[in-house]
């Protein structure tokens, strides 16, 4: 099975191909088969999706499955944990110049 994927031009989701339009749920997204290269020129021409391509995906009774770990990890969404983002900058440090 193939999908197609890319992501939202407005938010930089991640988007999925359910046959008629996009969706951020792989669950929603069908096999593009050999059509694939076709939908994916036309979509990124209409401007409707940012950088799309073609994946292998296993059916599963819950819907799609990526193939691939860095596609499954992508169909998860966004994974930005809180206690791993850059702390504020301590403003009694400075500025450092070289």
């Amino acid at each position: 099975m193939k999908l197609l994927t890319g992501n939202d031009l407005a938010s930089g989701a991640v988007t999925w191909w359910t046959g008629n339009g996009w969706s951020i749920h792989v669950e929603d997204a069908v096999d593009v088969g050999e059509s694939g290269d076709a939908i994916l020129h036309a979509e990124e021409g209409a401007r409707r999706v940012n950088a799309p391509y073609i994946i292998e995906a296993i059916p599963t009774p819950e819907g799609p499955r990526p193939a691939h770990i860095k596609d499954r990890v992508r169909a998860l969404g966004p994974t930005v944990r809180p206690d791993l983002t850059l702390k504020p900058a301590d403003p009694s440090a400075g500025d450092w110049v070289i």
